[in-house]
Formats: structure tokens, C-alpha cells, sequence
């Protein structure tokens, strides 16, 4: 029974605090434009709390593996991005806009907490015959948050105003509190935490994820493939645009991409054992590039059926990725590992981003079949990986129980 309100508790506080980091950007988003009136000023928030994520994940990750109470350590990480934000309400249009994109950026190290920091706790609540379960409703999590975000930051500003969203969000990830600071301990942290530096401990988990075959097959293949899922984000405005009649319509077209995630994983909580982890993430690579190339038509039939394809895939390769993840990281570099990982894939979903705008002004469908190739080479990153010889590390690396690697 505790075993069971544990992961209830879990699961409970994930969801809230992802919903609220997916909705604290477009928020931010919307807050900047209505009091400043600059588009640029708003993007460079919402650049400035995703950016420096890259820094803070490898970081803070680090300092989780070496706390004795990591749910404390992850609760105050929680306080201080809520802090981050209301300072950033309270100071926009007030004080100067440099001291406003610092705090964003501040705030933004901290980001990593709100998702991998999560999940690399996951196998000191859940048991090692229950962790696949766990892995897709922690999945679950995610796709809930992506879908309910940025919906609600909408929501809320049309009905109560743009602060307001901004407030919503860091109540929601205040909500998470309770469940953060209540997560189990770490025993074994103690005795590393007197021998070893946290440089030490950041080049041990740095090259753990380079040496070790699966995880680092399993880590450049999801970036690279984030990489054209965030091209396929920045394209949705003008593709609900030119099929559906407005660049507001995008937004159904990533309703459909989140919901077909949701429903993915939700059949994976259910039948865990479906679930070859490497397998998923090489075929969830492929169909999501036969999607993009669908969605590359410019139809709205096909439009909608390739968001699906993509919701299908992106859903499924999230669970694989953590379910790799958890059996190959080693136990006292997990958090780092995640948080690393966390902080990867947010760096090549901004990359991807950046660069799908600018091309779709030259030509949609051609940023749609550049977004495809990113997940051909995403594929052909993870067939390197797989062949040629093994490197010397990787046969020294520790590996968890086999039971959750076979459970998997």
C-alpha cells in the first residue's frame, strides 16, 4: 500500500509540475507581448528561461546523485523556478529588460529539475518488477503536460489576463512541492558525497553517457530526432495557415501530435512488456520521419494523419529512451544522467526551432523534408552506434540488476 501512494503521490506531483514548466513558456510568452508590445522581447524570454538549461541539467543533476535527501534538494529547485517567475512578472516593464532576461536565465538553469530531475528518482519509488509500468506513466506525465500547457496558459489569458497565466503556472509547479520533498532517500549517497568532487562526479557522468554504447546511442539519437520535432513546431502556425485557414489552427494540429503521445503511452502503461526499448527508439525514429514527409504534402487529410504518426512515435520513443536510461545509467550518476539528458534534448528541440522558421519562410514543405532528414540521420546515428567494436569503458562501466534490464 505505501509502495502504491508513493508512486500515486509521484505521479501526482510530476504532472503538476511539467504542466506547469509547459505552460510557464508560452505564458511568459504572452505576458512579454502584451506589456512590452515587442515580439522580440517576448521570444527572448521565452529564450532566456529555455537556454541556459543546457548548463543547469549536467549541474544540478551532479548535486542530486550526491544528496542524501534528493526530494529536498528538488523541492527547492521547484521554490526557486517559481521564484524566478514572479520576480519576472513583477519586474517586466518596471525594471530593465537586461535584469528581466537574467532572472529568466537563472530561472531557466533550474528547468532540468521540473523533468529529468524527476524521472531519475523513479527507481526508488517504484519496484524493479514494477518499474517499466512506471516508466510509461511517467511518460504519461510528459504527454499530459505538453498537451494541457500550453492549452491552459491560453486559456487563462483570454479569460483572466496574461499575468495570470504566468501565476497559474507556478502555482502548479508549487503544487509539487509536497511530493518532492517526501521522495525516498538516497542511502548511498553519503560515503560518495565525502570522496569525490562535483567535478569529479560531472566527468563521471559525462563519460558514462560517451562510453557506454546503449545510452549513448539512445542520447545522440533522441537529439538529433528532437531536432526535426522542434523544426515541426516552429512550422505548425504556417501550416495551420495554409491548409486550415488560419495560423491559429496550428495549434489542433499539435492537440492531435499530444494526444496521439498520450494514447501511445497510455497502451504501454498497460502492456509495459510491448516495450523493446532500443528497438522503439530506432523504429519511432522512422516513423516520425515518414510523418514529416506526410505532412510534407501541405493537405489537411494527410496533415492530421502525419501528426498522428508523430504523436505515435514521439510518445513511445520518450518511455524507450527513460527505459534505457534506467538500465544502463549507473546508480550513482542516474540524476546527473537524466538531467544531462533532459537538458540535450531541450538544446536540440530549440536548434530545431530556430532554424524550421527561417526555412519555412523559404519554402514549408522544404523545412518539413529538412525536419525529416534530421530523423534519417537521428537513424543512422543509432545504426553507427550499433556496429563496430565496443570501447574499452563500456566493458567497465556498472551496470543496475539484470532484473530491470530484462523486466524491460
Amino acid at each position: 500500500m505505501a509502495k502504491r501512494y508513493r508512486m500515486a503521490a509521484y505521479v501526482t506531483g510530476a504532472t503538476a509540475a511539467r504542466t506547469g514548466d509547459e505552460m510557464s513558456g508560452p505564458a511568459l510568452l504572452l505576458v512579454g507581448l502584451s506589456v512590452t508590445g515587442s515580439p522580440s522581447t517576448a521570444s527572448a524570454l521565452l529564450a532566456g528561461i529555455t537556454v541556459s538549461a543546457a548548463v543547469g541539467g549536467p549541474v544540478f543533476g551532479a548535486m542530486l546523485d550526491r544528496a542524501v535527501r534528493p526530494g529536498r534538494l528538488l523541492a527547492g529547485a521547484l521554490a526557486a523556478y517559481c521564484l524566478a517567475l514572479l520576480v519576472v512578472l513583477q519586474s517586466l516593464g518596471r525594471l530593465p529588460l537586461p535584469f528581466v532576461l537574467a532572472t529568466a536565465v537563472c530561472g531557466g538553469l533550474l528547468g532540468p529539475a521540473l523533468t529529468g530531475g524527476w524521472t531519475s528518482q523513479l527507481p526508488r519509488v517504484a519496484t524493479p518488477e514494477g518499474l517499466p509500468r512506471a516508466n510509461a506513466l511517467d511518460a504519461l506525465t510528459y504527454n499530459f503536460a505538453n498537451l494541457a500547457g500550453p492549452a491552459l496558459a491560453g486559456a487563462v489569458a483570454m479569460v483572466a489576463g496574461t499575468s495570470a497565466g504566468v501565476v497559474v503556472s507556478l502555482a502548479l509547479i508549487a503544487l509539487a512541492l509536497p511530493s518532492a520533498w517526501t521522495l525516498p532517500r538516497n542511502l548511498r549517497a553519503a560515503p560518495r558525497r565525502a570522496s569525490r568532487s562535483v567535478v569529479a562526479d560531472l566527468a563521471s557522468g559525462f563519460r558514462a553517457i560517451c562510453c557506454t554504447r546503449p545510452l549513448a546511442r539512445a542520447t545522440l539519437t533522441s537529439v538529433v530526432s528532437y531536432v526535426g520535432v522542434g523544426m515541426l513546431v516552429a512550422c505548425t502556425p504556417l501550416l495551420g495557415e495554409r491548409a486550415l485557414g488560419g495560423s491559429g489552427s496550428g495549434t489542433f494540429l499539435l492537440t492531435v501530435l499530444a494526444t496521439a503521445s498520450l494514447a501511445a503511452n497510455a497502451l504501454l502503461a498497460r502492456r509495459p512488456d510491448l516495450l523493446r526499448p532500443d528497438a522503439t527508439i530506432l523504429g519511432s525514429t522512422l516513423a516520425l520521419a515518414a510523418a514529416l514527409l506526410l505532412a510534407a504534402t501541405v493537405s489537411p487529410l494527410a496533415l492530421f494523419t502525419a501528426m498522428a504518426v508523430a504523436g505515435a512515435g514521439t510518445g513511445p520513443q520518450l518511455t524507450a529512451l527513460f527505459a534505457v536510461r534506467h538500465r544502463e545509467a549507473p546508480e550513482q550518476l542516474r540524476a546527473q544522467i537524466f538531467t544531462t539528458g533532459a537538458s540535450l534534448k531541450i538544446t536540440g528541440f530549440a536548434l530545431g526551432a530556430g532554424i524550421g522558421g527561417p526555412i519555412a519562410t523559404w519554402s514549408l514543405s522544404g523545412s518539413l523534408v529538412v525536419a525529416a532528414g534530421f530523423e534519417v540521420l537521428a537513424a543512422v546515428a543509432y545504426w553507427a552506434f550499433s556496429t563496430g567494436s565496443v570501447p574499452p569503458q563500456e566493458e567497465h562501466t556498472h551496470r543496475p540488476s539484470q532484473g530491470n534490464s530484462t523486466s524491460l
